[in-house]
């Protein structure tokens, strides 16, 4: 009976008639009407009707001068303009991003004495010193060691840097959580199951706010450099949507309009992605795929086209200084081969794996940290994983740099200049090759202890990104899932490359492998193992492959990444359907109708409709006979979101429906404006309201904010149907009738309690209108 609570999202196709008259009370709009207030859903249906009585009037107009004709054409291609803005100005804030945690990061370590604002990289380039081999030392960048005590060897200055590096962590950590605490705490977390709620229709003022941009912004660049087991990658679509709602203030078109507002918002999501990963087509599918609920054509275009000026924005800035746009840019020499699928589909498998078994754990301890004392000491906990992270990650040469740098150097494939300790093979004096083609090695001693430190790696990994996710500073998972993938995937492709060189006779091998050959690309199995993982945890499919292979560059591994994303979305799913943002939606208790969630439970809507058979009767209002003072009362003792309005109390024959807010401004702007509406006066719902005798009050004609074509169904109509009903067209509320008497109400809130009861989980964990 809770009139309008909630709604889902695919915005309707049709007009209905009727609530396109929302603004023309009194014959002239008043302010707020038809607008929503904060923690409730927006009506999908009423807001694509008032945009197509927009466009009529604009286009009726655009007929009568040219001034109208170029408003027009203005209106036209305002979303063109958002969209342009939206991708300069994510793009310039990612560039930034970047290149700030590149410096702060190396700023754990050293510093540059030329110019302290240069990274490590910067200041040995820059430098006239530095030689091919010993690219990664200069005069120039200096230990902290080094520079306090003049010694840059031994025990000493080794735990001076150690214990320099972990102040540092700490001091970014807590700087980090302070900001997000005291000015926007909306700006903790990736943001990204928010932003999927948002995009359902569902209001979070301030969520998308200029001071959470500013924070937001702010804190990523220091939760980042604190070396925190977390990515900077998801909290960039929740920056590209608050720039995203920033621009739409500027439009009314958008800003008056919550519907056409989230059109704009998921062209934002693309954008972020793109700027997160330099993977333009891979933003606008994910965008499709895992973030909106309701993406038309046009919106296709847009954030395609939102997408490339977000991209281009971020090559002219170039922070990675490569001049490549990709995070992550590899070329591989090698084919891969038939037989190699098997391992590619065992890192599909893993990854399923460490999926199911991270969103367990970390939905576990998020719960327990918002049921127990935990929650109340959010600077306690994130300086203590900050701290332990710090203390664990610094020995091991892997963990120690940041993520990027690690996955960057996992895909990595051995050429002849590589220095890292993963490409120390045994090398054979008597080969004569080329040089980009060095074919299989024995491995050397370099290889042996780098796996062992891989390994000691993953298991760090994995432990700590379950405490990390979900703590009150803003938190990306893609990279550190990436990283657990990336290493198990290299350590398999080694296994794999030297059972290869040892035993090329086997006949699995005999084929492909000839002695001597280039035929096992361990990066590659970085790449797989990486997209997996990723999979994994977001249930990612199309669009993740595409991300991949835009983020390395390799094309013609499409089949190695499809065949693993598709394994690790299967094992997943068959340990359970939702993803970790769909998991942490449930547990924030947002209406969230998620539309592959499939209801096949064999009940009818007067088995969910209220009241119930012990209720008190439904609160409705009469076409002509209520007073003012008896609609104050109803509004006063209810928490309805809306009534029904129907003909009489006894006949129960329904008229149409209208909102709470809408009927108490209304009311408000009446006894403001309207001389001699008082209590006793009559609100009327009709076309005409009768001629009353002087005598009596003023009446109050409020048949203009009425909605004349409420959605109904019948009593026996199927939850399956209602359900579906509720997905598509983005319904607040549906009325219940039989033979045209209302008989009870369905709310959005309703069927996902319904549904909740129906999987036997907790019905009240639904807490929003």
């Amino acid at each position: 009976m809770e009139a309008g609570e909630g709604v889902s999202s695919a915005t309707p196709t049709e007009e209905m008639n009727g609530a396109g008259n929302l603004m023309d009370f009194l014959d002239e709009p008043f302010p707020d009407v038809g607008t929503y207030e904060d923690f409730h859903t927006i009506d999908w249906l009423r807001e694509k009707s008032r945009d197509t009585d927009r466009h009529r009037k604009i286009t009726s107009k655009s007929k009568e001068s040219i001034w109208e004709l170029i408003k027009s054409l203005l209106d036209a291609w305002s979303g063109w303009v958002v969209m342009l803005l939206i991708g300069l100005l994510s793009g310039t804030l990612a560039g930034v991003i970047d290149l700030a945690v590149d410096w702060m990061t190396d700023l754990k370590e050293g510093v540059c004495l030329s110019a302290f604002w240069y990274s490590h990289e910067q200041c040995c380039w820059t430098s006239n010193e530095t030689t091919f081999d010993d690219r990664d030392k200069c005069p120039e960048w200096q230990k902290w060691a080094e520079l306090m005590t003049g010694n840059s060897m031994g025990a000493g200055a080794y735990l001076l840097n150690y214990f320099l590096y972990i102040l540092w962590a700490l001091l970014f950590s807590f700087l980090a959580m302070s900001l997000v605490r005291v000015f926007a705490p909306y700006a903790c977390g990736s943001g990204i199951p928010e932003i999927k709620t948002i995009l359902s229709g569902f209001i979070i003022r301030g969520y998308l706010g200029k001071w959470t941009l500013l924070i937001k912004t702010v804190t990523l660049v220091l939760v980042v450099s604190s070396g925190l087991s977390l990515g900077k990658e998801g909290p960039l679509v929740h920056v590209a949507c608050c720039c995203a709602n920033l621009f739409c203030s500027l439009f009314s078109k958008y800003s008056k309009n919550e519907g056409k507002r989230r059109e704009v918002l998921s062209a934002a999501a693309a954008a972020g992605v793109s700027v997160a990963f330099g993977a333009p087509i891979g933003g606008v599918l994910f965008s499709l795929e895992e973030v909106s609920y309701y993406f038309p054509l046009k919106t296709l275009w847009r954030s395609f086209f939102a997408a490339l000026v977000a991209a281009f924005t971020l090559r002219s800035i170039n922070p990675f200084g490569n001049s490549r746009l990709v995070l992550f840019y590899v070329e591989y020499h090698t084919p891969w081969y038939m037989a190699e699928l098997v391992p590619f589909i065992l890192l599909g498998v893993f990854g399923g794996l460490w999926g199911t078994l991270f969103i367990r754990a970390n939905i576990a301890w998020c719960r327990r940290r918002k049921t127990t004392q935990l929650g109340k000491y959010p600077v306690l906990e994130v300086i203590a994983v900050t701290g332990i992270t710090a203390v664990l990650a610094y020995p091991n040469p892997y963990t120690r740099r940041s993520t990027s740098e690690l996955i960057s150097e996992l895909f990595n494939d051995c050429g002849a200049l590589e220095s890292s300790q993963l490409c120390d093979y045994i090398n054979n004096p008597n080969m004569s090759r080329p040089v980009d083609d060095i074919p299989d090695r024995p491995a050397g001693p370099g290889v042996y202890s780098a796996l062992w430190q891989l390994a000691l790696a993953l298991v760090f990994k994995i432990v700590i990104t379950i405490f990390t996710f979900g703590m009150k500073i803003p938190s990306g998972l893609f990279i550190p899932s990436m990283a657990v993938g990336a290493i198990a995937g290299r350590i398999v492709g080694i296994a794999v490359e030297q059972m290869a060189y040892h035993h090329h006779d086997w006949i699995i091998f005999k084929n492909w492998c000839r002695p001597g050959a280039d035929c096992v690309t361990p990066g590659l199995y970085a790449m797989v193992g990486a997209a997996a993982c990723l999979g994994g945890v977001t249930r990612m499919t199309v669009s993740l492959v595409v991300i991949m292979f835009e983020l390395t560059g390799g094309l013609e591994y499409i089949v190695p990444l499809m065949a693993a994303a598709v394994t690790s979305k299967w094992v997943a799913d068959a340990f359970g359907k939702e993803s970790i943002y769909e998991s942490h939606i449930q547990l924030n208790g947002y209406p969230y109708l998620n539309v592959r969630d499939e209801f096949t439970h064999r009940t009818l809507a007067t088995d969910v409709m209220r009241p119930r058979r012990n209720d008190p009767p439904l609160a409705v209002l009469t076409q002509d006979t209520t007073t003012v003072e008896d609609v104050e009362t109803l509004i006063k003792d209810t928490d309805y979101n809306g009534f029904p309005v129907v003909v009489s109390r006894e006949s129960e024959r329904l008229i149409g429906f209208v909102q709470r807010r809408d009927l108490t401004l209304a009311i408000k702007n009446a006894r403001q404006k309207q001389d001699g509406v008082v209590s006793s006066s009559v609100v009327y719902f009709t076309e005409d309201a009768p001629q009353l005798p002087a005598s009596n009050p003023q009446p109050l004609k409020l048949r203009r904010i009425l909605n004349l074509s409420p959605f109904t169904v019948t009593d026996h109509t199927p939850m399956e149907t209602v359900v579906d009903i509720f997905r598509k067209l983005g319904l607040r509320q549906c009325l219940v009738t039989r033979s045209g008497r209302l008989l009870g109400i369905i709310t959005k809130k309703d069927v996902l309690r319904h549904m909740a009861q129906m999987m036997n989980q907790d019905p009240d964990s639904i807490m929003f209108n």
